[in-house]
């Protein structure tokens, strides 16, 4: 029967020669994404607990991202306790400090198309964009994968989202990611969403990787995107050779989809979610009477160097809005080093903005840039949950980079076309 690009991932990882949806199977794990948050603060104890050690160093990807740069002490105990982690285990692919692990896993090139890879990180889904399966567990999940090697799941059942046609300028993978957070919901557990149309062809790999990453707003298990040459010249940048069957991970022709979904990109304009989720989204014109405190650049879905190029596109030879603040956190180290050496930082930076080191900062509540009560900040992260950002009374809103920094200049959520 012809199959899904998930059915065929998961086939291979289980060991079979075809699975179905509904089916539960027992999958190979290729590749563990922990992290400082809920890696080993989480496992090691359970590790000591049952007097066991890692499956394969080799396998494991160990990051730190969320505690970093340490703003007191209980962060520095944290980040302690992961660097034992690395040196007891001897994890050789130890990032410490190098910026979000979603984004370092892909400049590393650790990611190839057909992995079955697990994260101990909702958005560890970013990681479909290289056409490998990569979903988020849970703590002790990842315990289970750290030991063994294997977990178990069931075989989902695959939604196929085509968009045709050219991006208006202005508008970018961020504006359909919100989109289809209204159109599809957020309820789309079991399911997998599989991107595809000449829209996505011609995106480059940061922005494709907003839609897999964002597949976790829509409550799907993760989000995909067939491999093809812009694939793999991205593996290849990363100092990285492709898999020579690279580009045989594709879906079938006339493989079962649970639904089919076609969008026309030319006529889609700037999205803003309003608070408190990102499916509460519309068009940026209708938020345009909206004032914010804050503008906030940052996180693993909307602070990479394309993300960086975008803010700077709009902030030149401007300035930020007297009476808000602009808070810019690079996606790692790599991006941060580019933007420097390119003038992007610097026009950021002459424009009034804020520059905050690498990590995952406001966007999960820690470090710089969380809010106050009441305050109001537009966000390129991925969630606007209440309270996610700071204080429970704040108010959150969601947009592209190109939308936050013309908002910065405005003092207000801003239509970004204007200032393009």
């Amino acid at each position: 029967m012809p199959a899904t690009l998930v059915q065929k991932i998961i086939a291979r990882a289980a060991g079979k020669e075809a699975v179905r949806p509904g089916e539960i199977v027992t999958c190979q794990v290729d590749l563990a994404l922990l992290l400082d948050s809920g890696g080993p603060r989480r496992i090691w104890p359970r590790l000591k607990e049952l007097g066991v050690g890692v499956w394969d160093p080799d396998k494991i990807v160990l990051m730190t991202d969320h505690f970093v740069p340490a703003v007191d002490a209980q962060s520095a105990a944290i980040l302690k306790l992961t660097r034992e982690f690395a040196k007891e285990f001897r994890i050789k692919n130890f990032f410490d400090m190098q910026g979000i692990g979603h984004v370092v896993l892909m400049e590393q090139g650790l990611l190839q198309p057909g992995m079955f890879a697990c994260g101990g990180d909702s958005h560890s889904t970013n990681g479909g964009a290289f056409g490998c399966y990569m979903a988020g567990f849970g703590a002790i999940e990842m315990t289970g994968v750290v030991v063994t090697g294997e977990i178990w799941m069931q075989v989902p059942e695959t939604i196929r989202v085509n968009w045709d046609g050219k991006f208006p300028n202005g508008v970018v993978a961020k504006d359909i990611s919100l989109h289809l957070c209204r159109e599809l919901g957020m309820d789309n557990a079991f399911r997998v969403v599989e991107f595809g149309g000449n829209t996505i062809s011609n995106m480059d790999m940061m922005e494709r990787t907003v839609l897999t990453n964002m597949a976790a707003e829509l409550g799907a298990e993760t989000g995909l995107i067939e491999p093809d040459e812009i694939t793999l010249e991205s593996i290849r940048a990363a100092g990285v050779e492709p898999a020579v069957d690279a580009l045989e991970w594709c879906s079938d022709p006339g493989a079962h989809y649970l639904a089919t979904h076609e969008f026309n990109a030319s006529t889609l304009a700037p999205q803003v979610a309003a608070p408190h989720k990102p499916s509460n989204t519309g068009p940026a014109d209708d938020y345009c009477d909206v004032q914010i405190d804050q503008a906030y650049i940052g996180a693993c879905v909307g602070a990479k160097l394309s993300d960086l190029h975008m803010v700077a596109e709009v902030l030149k030879g401007r300035k930020v809005s007297k009476g808000t603040r602009l808070l810019v956190a690079p996606s790692s180290n790599k991006a941060m080093a580019v933007a420097a050496e390119d003038g992007t930082l610097a026009t950021i930076v002459a424009a009034g903005a804020t520059l905050l080191p690498t990590g995952c900062g406001a966007c999960a509540g820690l470090g710089a840039g969380i809010l106050a009560d009441d305050e109001v900040c537009i966000s390129s992260t991925n969630r606007n949950f209440q309270g996610r950002m700071g204080a429970n009374s704040s108010q959150v809103y969601l947009g592209s980079p190109y939308t936050v920094a013309a908002s910065a200049v405005a003092g207000r959520i801003t239509d970004p076309r204007d200032m393009l």
